[in-house]
């Protein structure tokens, strides 16, 4: 097992380099690549990645405890049950990847593309998604109570059944939603009706 602990990498090509069940903890990544590159089980701490590459990476089963990863591209990658604890992960590019059973634990996943992201069931509670794109995401019976939802795009989102009380849902489009069996709280219900032109006194 491969141990690196506070290294900085600017601008290295790691796409043929294997790191399965490697631990990185308190280690810098600029503009690094890791195109298709085999990641599973790597375990990274308090790291930081930035406009790094990850198409096609396969970081199956990784955990990552406050790490960020800031403005990097993951289309394509495999994160089947990987683990963010308390992460940053603003700006970053999911577009296309695989993000069944992965486990979300807090964090800022604010601007975030997660469009047609799979997170049904998933346990949001607190989590900052303020401008994320979630078009077309499934978010059923997710629990988002308490969640910054500020000016996320939702537009067809699946929400049905889940939990969006406390959650900040300004400049949020009401109107291009699923939210059959939803749960809101007061204040968002009336958003919601007079978003449809409802008159609440």
């Amino acid at each position: 097992m491969d141990t690196f602990i506070e290294e900085e990498f600017v601008e290295k090509d790691f796409t043929t380099v294997e790191f399965r069940e490697a631990e990185f903890t308190n280690c810098v990544f600029f503009r690094c690549r890791f195109r298709g590159c085999h990641l599973e089980e790597i375990s990274t701490v308090r790291c930081q990645f930035i406009d790094c590459d990850f198409t096609g990476a396969h970081l199956n089963a990784s955990s990552h405890n406050g790490s960020s990863f800031t403005n990097c591209l993951f289309s394509a990658a495999n994160l089947f049950v990987a683990v963010f604890r308390e992460c940053k992960m603003t700006g970053t590019d999911f577009a296309e990847a695989s993000l069944d059973g992965v486990t979300i634990d807090g964090g800022d996943w604010s601007y975030t593309n997660l469009r047609y992201a799979n997170l049904a069931k998933q346990k949001l509670q607190g989590i900052k998604l303020a401008e994320a794109d979630l078009t077309e995401a499934n978010l059923e019976k997710t629990d988002l109570r308490n969640a910054d939802l500020t000016r996320c795009r939702l537009s067809k989102a699946k929400l049905n059944g889940a939990d969006l009380r406390g959650a900040n849902l300004e400049g949020v489009d009401f109107k291009s939603m699923v939210v059959k069996g939803a749960r809101m709280d007061m204040s968002q219900a009336v958003s919601f009706l007079r978003s449809y032109g409802a008159k609440v006194e």
